[in-house]
């Protein structure tokens, strides 16, 4: 088997290109002049295609995998966060201490939703729930100007939720309750959801405090999966 490099990974990536999806996924990512994403740049490789890539150059080295995780190129970075996802994952403690503090000093590079969603349940929340005296970095993120570091915050306890533990989920939902962005209602309503996936009584109870405070958004993904009546209830709480 070759060496992984990152020259490799580039060049795979850029066969693997398509020009339809390079044109369409600009749009489908806002892009756009004062869009979320401004100036992002897609060769249109799919995300399985990087998964892909990833696991066949899951050894690359931390000092090359760092150019990925920098580089203005979407596809890039995204397969540098599976890779990166992937070294966490079959990591030992050492290593995941490790990995955990390299994720730190790259979240720069999680720029757009897709990006954010793989990487903050499957290191930071993983490694959080692993070592709770660091959750506070949550709520920092939470209180952060930058919309992905808030959207890094809700997204990693997706990790907690799944072990069973509601409590900073719900927290940072409160703390997000007013946050301007549409794409922090989305992402706070679908935590929401999961919760309410494994303890109903939980996510009810934040709602019947909360939901007349809700934006309209962020109410709809937390209740989607509720009968049409409770749905209704709850949506006229807010006229």
């Amino acid at each position: 088997m070759s060496t992984p490099s990152i020259k490799a990974i580039r060049d795979e990536l850029a066969q693997a290109a398509d020009p339809e999806k390079a044109a369409f996924y600009p749009k489908f990512f806002k892009t756009g002049p004062g869009e979320y994403a401004e100036g992002d740049v897609f060769l249109g490789v799919t995300v399985p295609e990087q998964r892909k890539i990833a696991r066949r150059h899951k050894a690359l080295p931390l000092e090359q995998l760092s150019e990925l995780l920098r580089s203005k190129v979407h596809e890039h970075r995204l397969t540098g966060f599976l890779i990166l996802v992937a070294q966490f994952e079959r990591a030992d403690e050492a290593g995941r201490s490790q990995l955990f503090a390299y994720c730190r000093e790259h979240l720069a590079g999680l720029n757009n939703w897709d990006l954010v969603d793989t990487v903050a349940p499957r290191i930071v929340g993983a490694y959080l729930l692993e070592h709770p005296e660091l959750t506070p970095l949550l709520y920092e993120l939470a209180r952060s100007p930058v919309l992905w570091e808030r959207r890094i915050a809700i997204l990693s306890t997706q990790a907690f939720i799944r072990a069973g533990e509601f409590k900073d989920t719900l927290k940072l939902a409160e703390l997000l309750l007013h946050d301007k962005h549409d794409l922090i209602h989305k992402a706070v309503g679908w935590m929401l959801r999961e919760v309410g996936d494994r303890d109903l009584a939980s996510e009810e109870t934040f709602l019947d405090r909360h939901a007349v405070r809700m934006p309209r958004t962020m109410l709809r993904y937390a209740i989607e999966k509720f009968p049409k009546a409770k749905r209704e209830h709850y949506l006229k709480l807010k006229a």
